[in-house]
């Protein structure tokens, strides 16, 4: 026995966040994509240079971050829609100082 009370949802608000859901599956494929194309750079950036580009890896985070959220609420283990219908959120750790290749 539990003194929480009953949670009451609707088949309305089932609906509704089953359409976000469409939607954010969408966009995590967009993502996804991003996600590829920027990796792509940063290999082809670093065999030309040598050297690691900081804004794509920057930029790579963000979006990492951004997918994961996404992810989160469409597994139902977040309730807040993200992006575009919140702020883009900050990243949740920097990355690493050097690219390790051992």
């Amino acid at each position: 026995m539990t003194d929480d009370p009953q949670v009451t949802i609707s088949r309305k608000q089932v609906a509704i966040r089953l359409l976000y859901t469409l939607l954010y599956v969408a966009i995590f494929e967009l993502v996804k994509t991003i996600v590829l194309l920027i990796t792509l750079f940063e290999y082809f950036f670093l065999l030309l240079t040598l050297r690691h580009n900081e804004p794509a890896r920057t930029f790579a985070n963000k979006v990492a971050t951004y997918g994961y959220r996404v992810m989160r609420y469409l597994t139902l283990n977040e309730n807040q829609r993200p992006f575009p219908f919140s702020d883009f959120p900050a990243e949740i750790e920097l990355p690493d100082e050097e690219v390790s290749f051992d």
